[in-house]
């Protein structure tokens, strides 16, 4: 065997007198023995898994399990899908549904009178009534309101309401008009209604001012108390303090939330004013309007419960002509709430003086626009709070 060469060095690593010249450890290659005792791999070999059992699922998330990829979430969402448009669908049924309830509920009256009438009219003419009716009080209640025991029916509250191509237009006409009631002479035109009930009323209206009435609607004192609670309440202003215990009312001036029996007092009140009946009209054009504010408003509709009880208080509250419609009425309502919004007209009939004779030029020209449907012409000369002239 050949003497093992020698590094310059004198190190005795270097072998390249075995393997041949140019070749160094690196391009070694391994015998036999080597294998054998060679048991660890490269640090950056790939790792070997071993082979799961026959029929194990393979590894990673799968359908149906939680913690997966999120088809649980896409289930979730399409029923979610499912879900909505049914709710929806349930809730707009409802919506409708409710409204032709109550209004199967809605008491009726004949208020057409007989004999000669203005004929028909543009527009559509509505005549509102509060009536001094107790009926549906208790004895208790009647002590409370202070509303007394008296019998018959007076019209403590007369309105009258045209909708058409102008602007919304609401009419108070005093209680103590002096007008010619037929069969009967002049007297106060809420006699009329003590007389001869809604076809009298209607008819000494109309010939009093020229105005076809299309549709007719009532309310009494429990009716009133139970709307105004059902809508939660309503918003009074009143431009000085009053202690009425007439009416059962003492309140402090400005605005304030009352309740249904505060307010009553509040549109009956009258012996607090100086001009007693002119100011109770601009009273209970306040409160009307807040009540049909109230039920204008989103909330009627969002909340179910509060659409429920405003549609059936109103349902129990009011006495309707017998051939007024579910639309009508809404429109009466939506239109109502809009002679106090800014967009419609909201007056007193025009009047001479306190005594609540009609001024009968411009009581006249008011009436005869308002026939042609032409209240945009109206104006404020003829349309004021009281009545009186500016």
């Amino acid at each position: 065997m050949p003497d093992r060469p020698s590094r310059p060095n004198g190190s005795e690593s270097d072998y390249g007198w075995l393997y041949g010249p140019g070749q160094d450890d690196a391009t070694r290659i391994s015998g036999p023995a080597d294998d054998a005792t060679r048991v660890q791999q490269r640090p950056d070999a790939p790792q070997q898994r071993p082979t799961p059992p026959p029929g194990t699922p393979p590894p990673g998330p799968q359908p149906g399990r939680s913690g997966g990829s999120g088809s649980g979430r896409r289930r979730v969402r399409i029923r979610w899908r499912r879900v909505i448009p049914i709710v929806i669908a349930a809730w707009l049924v409802f919506l409708v549904a409710i409204p032709f309830w109550a209004w199967s509920k809605v008491n009726r009256v004949d208020a057409d009178p007989e004999g000669d009438r203005p004929g028909e009219q543009p527009g559509t003419t509505y005549l509102m009534v509060g009536s001094d009716s107790r009926e549906g009080l208790t004895k208790q209640q009647r002590k409370q309101l202070k509303t007394g025991d008296a019998e018959g029916q007076r019209t403590d509250t007369i309105m009258m309401l045209h909708i058409g191509s102008g602007p919304a237009t609401l009419i108070s006409i005093p209680r103590d008009s002096l007008v010619p009631v037929p069969g009967y002479g002049t007297t106060k035109i809420n006699a009329a209604y003590a007389y001869g009930g809604p076809k009298l009323l209607v008819q000494t209206i109309e010939d009093a001012t020229g105005v076809r009435i299309d549709d007719y609607v009532e309310i009494g004192f429990a009716g009133f108390v139970n709307l105004v609670d059902a809508v939660g309440g309503v918003e009074i202003c009143p431009k000085q303090a009053i202690d009425d215990p007439d009416a059962g009312l003492d309140i402090e001036k400005g605005c304030q939330d009352v309740d249904g029996a505060t307010a009553l007092g509040y549109a009956r009140s009258r012996h607090s004013y100086d001009s007693q009946d002119l100011q109770r009209v601009q009273a209970q054009r306040e409160v009307i309007g807040a009540i049909a504010d109230e039920i204008k408003s989103p909330m009627t509709v969002l909340n179910p419960v509060r659409y429920f009880q405003v549609l059936d208080g109103a349902a129990t509250s009011v006495t309707v002509s017998d051939d007024m419609g579910l639309f009508s009425a809404v429109r009466f309502a939506w239109n109502l709430a809009a002679t106090f919004g800014g967009s419609g007209l909201s007056c007193t009939v025009p009047i001479a003086d306190t005594a609540v004779h009609w001024d009968s030029d411009r009581a006249e020209r008011m009436f005869g626009l308002i026939a042609e449907d032409r209240t945009d012409e109206i104006g404020k000369k003829l349309c004021t709070d009281d009545g009186l002239p500016r």
